[in-house]
Formats: structure tokens, sequence, C-alpha cells
């Protein structure tokens, strides 16, 4: 994922996915959002993962507070909303799209939710929503792994495969979360 943040570096917009891109980017809203959505989703994946150490939680309980500040504040405030006008603007039409934006939603309102509950105290239910929010900062790599796997196995016209990995890229993940928070208890 970092090699794929670093080919944006600098601002080009001939630039790999903004190839296919060219109408969009041509919006300045659509630019901003990008490269928000881009330059901020990598501190997602990387802060997240650290969140779950137990050693950090237990051991630097303020760090652990700060890091999930941290991380909430990027999704909420820089890259869900990005992320809702790239999924207006999909490629694949309305599967897409419905797919794309109702993950921006969804990842936003499970981070408020993992806030909200860590703010209140109640554990159980924020590391619940925080698996769902880190199975969705997932679905950057899901997507990418599943489209591989399809291209790979069958011949599907590129549109298709696009329109499918849209939608598997995050249920897929929030299914293996609720897995995860059924089994844990």
């Amino acid at each position: 994922m970092i090699l794929i943040t670093i080919q944006y570096i600098p601002i080009d917009f001939n630039t790999a996915f903004l190839g296919i891109k060219q109408n969009e980017i041509k919006l300045p809203y659509y630019q901003l959002a990008f490269f928000t959505h881009v330059y901020t989703s990598i501190f997602t994946l990387l802060l997240g993962f650290f969140q779950f150490s137990s050693t950090i939680r237990i051991k630097y309980p303020k760090l652990h507070r700060s890091i999930g500040k941290f991380y909430i504040g990027i999704i909420v405030i820089l890259a869900g909303p990005s992320g809702l006008v790239m999924g207006y603007h999909a490629n694949g039409g309305i599967y897409s799209q419905t797919s794309f934006c109702l993950l921006s939603i969804l990842w936003i309102y499970f981070s408020l939710m993992a806030y909200k509950y860590a703010q209140t105290k109640k554990w159980t239910f924020h590391k619940n929503f925080i698996y769902r929010s880190y199975a969705l900062t997932l679905s950057a790599i899901s997507l990418r792994l599943f489209k591989w796997i399809i291209v790979g196995t069958f011949a599907l016209p590129p549109m298709d495969t696009y329109q499918i990995v849209s939608w598997l890229g995050w249920i897929v993940n929030i299914g293996i979360a609720e897995l995860i928070i059924r089994f844990r208890k």
C-alpha cells in the first residue's frame, strides 16, 4: 500500500488509477478528495494495526489513546469523507458507487461508535466497533487481493471484476470481523 501511495508523489494527474479518471480529475473537489484519501488512508492502516497490540494498550495506555484518537480523526475528518466523494464517482456505475459510498459511510459510523464507547468506557462495545472499523480500513488491501484472485482465475470483463471486488473488498472483511466478535466472547 505504501508503494501505491508513493506513486502519487509528486502529484501527477496521469499516474496509475488517475489515467482512467481523466474526466473526474478535472474537478477540483475530486482532486482534493482523491489525494486526501490516498495520502491519509495509509496512516489508518498503520495506526490501526498498532492499536491491536496488547503491549501498547496495557503498558502505554496514553499512547494507545493518542493513536486511537488520531486514527479516528483521520477517518472521520479526512479519509472517510474523501472516500465518499470518490465513491460517488466510482467506475462501474451504480453498483460500485453504492458499494464505495456505503463503505465510506459505515467506516465513519463504526469509527465514531468506537470512539463513543471508548469515551463512555464500554470496552466490549468499543472493541467490537473498532474491529468493524479496522475491517473496513483493511478493505483497501482486500479489494486488491480479490481483484488479483479474480483476474487470475476467471476471464471476466474488467468492469465486472471491479464491480465484484468493490463489494467483496469490504463485505468479506465485515463478515470476518463479525465472526471474531461473536466467537471472541
